[in-house]
């Protein structure tokens, strides 16, 4: 059934004297299972906020959000989150940072070690199990992130600019590794960026959010990442003639509503 997010909207309440803010209004979107929807828009339109209201931090002033048709009242482990800063703890080495949410599950240690072991080796970091976590590279810590987030088997893997701190080379790595990863484990993807070209090499639907309050202003279905598993090299990919005209009509997109804001 996937997630279904329906007439929601996010008003944060009056504070300080300030009047109340909308951050978020009338959001209607469908996450199937298998699919891979980033969000990509101007800083303020909303995108951090609809992505806590799919993991449960916070709750629509109006609408609803269900998932296989269950009311999302609150974070779950059918739903776990990638941060930008990865948020692993660092008196702990990689292979108990990767067990470390299925610890707080209650899974006893003789089922989680097996857990976290697969997840290790698929995002290919085996041979570093026992490695503390702050000795390792910002792509290798980024890896340790979804790892865990992967071992407790989540419906839908959401992942705020996950790569956003990367160098470019990395990040370009993380990308094609990710998508395999996605493709391997068929998680439905929630994935925000402010990254143009990313948006359109990963995902098979993408929104354009427009600024505050954030409405989802355009959507596109998008097939560059299923060229990528089908065997084309990335830098074919994004080269090609329909993904440069797609990240113009984006980026005209993005830039028409940062002007109209200034």
């Amino acid at each position: 059934m996937g997630l279904i997010i329906s007439d929601a909207s996010v008003v944060y309440p009056a504070a300080d004297g300030r009047p109340p803010v909308a951050a978020l209004s009338r959001i209607d979107l469908e996450i199937e299972n298998d699919d891979f929807v980033v969000a990509l828009g101007a800083s303020g339109c909303g995108k951090s906020t609809l992505l806590n209201l799919i993991a449960g931090f916070l709750s629509p002033s109006s609408g609803e959000i269900l998932l296989d048709g269950r009311k999302v009242s609150g974070p779950g482990a059918d739903r776990s989150v990638v941060f930008q800063k990865h948020a692993l703890l660092p008196w702990l080495n990689v292979i108990d940072n990767v067990a470390f949410g299925l610890k707080m599950q209650s899974v006893p240690e003789r089922e989680r070690y097996p857990i976290a072991e697969k997840f290790v080796a698929l995002l290919g970091l085996d041979g570093f199990q026992k490695s503390p976590v702050y000795k390792l590279s910002g792509g290798m810590q980024q890896r340790v992130g979804i790892a865990r987030a992967l071992t407790c088997d989540p419906k839908v893997l959401l992942m705020d600019e996950p790569l956003g701190a990367l160098d470019a080379l990395t990040r370009e790595k993380a990308q094609e590794l990710i998508l395999r990863i996605w493709d391997e484990t068929h998680k439905s993807v929630f994935f925000i960026t402010h990254s143009v070209e990313e948006a359109l090499f990963m995902g098979t639907k993408l929104i354009v959010m427009s600024p505050r309050p954030g409405r989802i202003a355009h959507r596109f279905d998008l097939q560059f990442s299923r060229q990528f598993l089908a065997g084309a090299s990335a830098r074919a990919v994004k080269a090609s003639h329909e993904f440069i005209a797609l990240r113009e009509e984006v980026l005209g997109i993005i830039f028409a509503d940062e002007e109209a804001v200034a």
